[in-house]
């Protein structure tokens, strides 16, 4: 009979030991992640529908949008170690609601002034020829400034209220907790869009209004920490990591490749809800879709890592670069398929496997990338520079956006432009093209990866 090791059971029994102010940032991560991708799946079909942008400026917004929520909360959370978590987080939820909820009642305040015109819950004529449709982005402003704390603080939270015996197991319970917010963010969209139609978009911003207030509730209520304000970095000393870091080519050229493999992977949010809808029909379910992505993470991620460990971080990478071609290929081809796959239109059956592949693409590169980020900073200054490690999402998504835009315009417009189905079906022949710009763009950058890795061993081995 083995002998029992109380020691050790001690030890099991306080790294599951996190604080209240642990488990209610974590809480209110899972309701904030829950409003962000609910919005976000839709939002470009928010902004073309209910707002009136063209596919250019929809995907422009959303773009920048997107870009902002990942550059400004590193200056957020030096201002955020200045007046204290708590502080900081009511702010965010604050912001937030005022944020999401603004994007509900705008359209409803524009068509009670007679600024816009709606058919029934199905037909929307939007502000195509006013101004006045530009009065959604002081709203999205606020979701961007209170998202950009909500990154900052709740990482940090985890970082401050976890000890070495439990931190790798308080940082994945706040994996879970953003994945399951996300999954539910997402499959919220359906159901509202079968039940009201193009209303049901509006909708989806006071779904989001009221999981952010119910994170204020939490935070207000219930939402203690010791003071920590006065910490942290300063405004100039982030400002000059920036200048470093611009100033490093290794990591500049590093960024750039990465930045096409996250632009095809944008095209989850930024193409394929529209091109779905337009070449599927208006029963596909996008939002769903996209649910695969975390799912094949999820599933698979351990399984690479484990597989992968013995490899450079490059190499990994390198191997993730070059499955996302495959991914734009399964995407473009559902549009050459006749016969609906297991029941599913073959755009949206191909669509799923193409967003499987990125998933499993993701898994190779994202954890990668940060270990190598991590080792080219000085000593002592890597949680700064990783602040910055997501720069390549910035670009991205600038980019990505725009460049969705562009494509869905010329090759998959909008069948509202067009007085005929008949005449839009001639104007969307080549809709799939769209996907072999992405497949070109995800080529390049894996070939660019392989002779970055060359010339920075080379480079590595004068210098040794």
């Amino acid at each position: 009979m083995c002998p029992i090791n109380f020691k050790d059971d001690m030890k099991i029994k306080e790294s599951w030991d996190f604080t209240r102010a642990f488990w209610v940032a974590n809480t209110v991560e899972l309701f904030e992640r829950a409003a962000y991708y609910g919005l976000f799946i839709a939002i470009t079909l928010y902004l073309s529908r209910i707002i009136g942008f063209g596919d250019i400026e929809a995907a422009a917004i959303a773009g920048v949008f997107q870009a902002l929520l990942y550059f400004i909360p590193t200056f957020a959370g030096a201002y955020a170690d200045k007046i204290g978590f708590r502080k900081s987080l009511m702010l965010a939820f604050f912001l937030l609601t005022l944020g999401y909820g603004g994007m509900g009642v705008l359209p409803t305040f524009l068509e009670s002034a007679g600024l816009v015109k709606y058919g029934d819950v199905t037909e929307f004529t939007g502000l195509i020829e006013s101004s006045a449709k530009y009065a959604v982005l002081p709203a999205m402003v606020l979701i961007i400034l209170g998202g950009s704390f909500i990154k900052s603080v709740i990482t940090g939270t985890v970082a401050k209220e976890t000890t070495e015996s439990n931190r790798a197991r308080g940082y994945s319970i706040f994996y879970m907790m953003v994945n399951i917010g996300a999954f539910s963010g997402k499959t919220i969209v359906k159901p509202l869009r079968e039940a009201m139609g193009n209303e049901g978009l509006i909708w989806i911003s006071y779904f989001s209004a009221a999981m952010t207030l119910l994170g204020l509730l939490v935070v207000f209520f219930m939402y203690k920490s010791k003071e920590r304000s006065g910490e942290g970095k300063s405004i100039k000393e982030i400002l000059d990591a920036l200048v470093r870091i611009c100033l490093n080519f290794r990591l500049i050229i590093l960024i750039l490749i990465i930045t096409g493999f996250w632009m095809v992977q944008h095209q989850m949010y930024a193409t394929m809800p529209k091109y779905v809808l337009r070449l599927a029909g208006e029963g596909a379910s996008p939002s769903w879709y996209a649910n695969v992505n975390p799912l094949v993470v999820a599933l698979t991620v351990g399984f690479v890592t484990q597989m992968m460990r013995k490899r450079t971080a490059l190499f990994s990478m390198t191997v993730g670069m070059f499955i996302m071609p495959v991914s734009a290929l399964f995407m473009a081809s559902g549009n050459l398929l006749q016969a609906d796959v297991l029941g599913m239109h073959p755009v949206a059956f191909m669509m799923v496997v193409g967003i499987a592949f990125q998933g499993f693409a993701e898994t190779f590169i994202s954890p990668r990338f940060l270990e190598f980020f991590s080792l080219q900073s000085p000593k002592g200054e890597e949680g700064l520079y990783l602040g910055f490690s997501h720069l390549h999402s910035f670009l991205s998504s600038i980019f990505g956006f725009i460049m969705s835009g562009v494509l869905l315009e010329k090759f998959c417009p909008d069948p509202r432009l067009f007085e005929t189905r008949e005449a839009w079906s001639v104007a969307a022949a080549n809709a799939h093209y769209i996907w072999y710009y992405f497949v070109a763009i995800s080529l390049i950058s894996a070939i660019a990866l392989i002779i970055y890795g060359k010339v920075v061993k080379r480079i590595d081995k004068k210098q040794s």
